[in-house]
């Protein structure tokens, strides 16, 4: 039997629309976790990775906010989000009739009841296995040409539904970006997303 977590540390939570991969454009409340062990350099939520900053909120709290707002997407993020086990957070979220996307490195194992899994393996930590076979959306964050090499290895290992996208990390968008659309035309199972919200500048 899993044992139940009461709380979780909460780095921020935020309504807003959904800016990356298959949701983009969508109306979201994101929960996102402190706490990550991956430690991608060029993270821009750094802050994020050291858990102890944040406030513990309880599993009630932290639903009920989402309820307070007119969405049905609640997206779970961090950090790394699955050094936590999930079980009560989805749970109570489906219990509310929220819908429970998640994006994740896979670095940990998967606990939680999700509709929508964005995996997103990163270099700096390998991935669990299980995650392959899971994900509804591959998301590969292109820093440099060797990326796309990258990608192709995880794309060839995901299940043949998912998802393929290929996102420019942001500060590197002006040299990458222009690289990832001519990859897109010419292997057009791939798909580009772009970090839209802060185009918008929202959070």
């Amino acid at each position: 039997m899993i044992e139940e977590l009461s709380s979780l540390p909460v780095m921020e939570a935020f309504y807003t629309i959904q800016g990356e991969g298959h949701f983009s454009g969508n109306s979201a409340y994101f929960i996102r976790l402190g706490g990550c062990d991956v430690g991608c350099v060029w993270c821009d939520v750094k802050d994020s990775w050291d858990a102890e900053k944040w406030p513990k909120l309880s599993v009630e709290e932290i639903v009920r906010e989402v309820k307070s707002h007119p969405t049905r997407l609640a997206v779970v993020t961090g950090g790394e989000p699955l050094m936590y086990d999930l079980t009560e957070l989805t749970e109570s979220l489906k219990n509310s009739g929220l819908q429970t996307n998640i994006e994740t490195s896979g670095a940990h194992k998967l606990s939680g009841d999700w509709d929508w899994i964005c995996f997103s393996p990163k270099k700096f930590m390998k991935p669990k296995e299980e995650f392959y076979h899971s994900a509804d959306e591959l998301k590969v964050v292109v820093y440099n040409k060797s990326d796309f090499k990258w990608a192709e290895e995880h794309a060839a290992r995901v299940n043949p539904d998912c998802l393929l996208y290929l996102q420019p990390e942001w500060d590197r968008s002006d040299v990458m970006l222009p690289e990832i659309i001519n990859y897109v035309k010419d292997n057009p199972q791939w798909k580009i997303s772009l970090q839209t919200h802060k185009f918008m500048q929202i959070p």
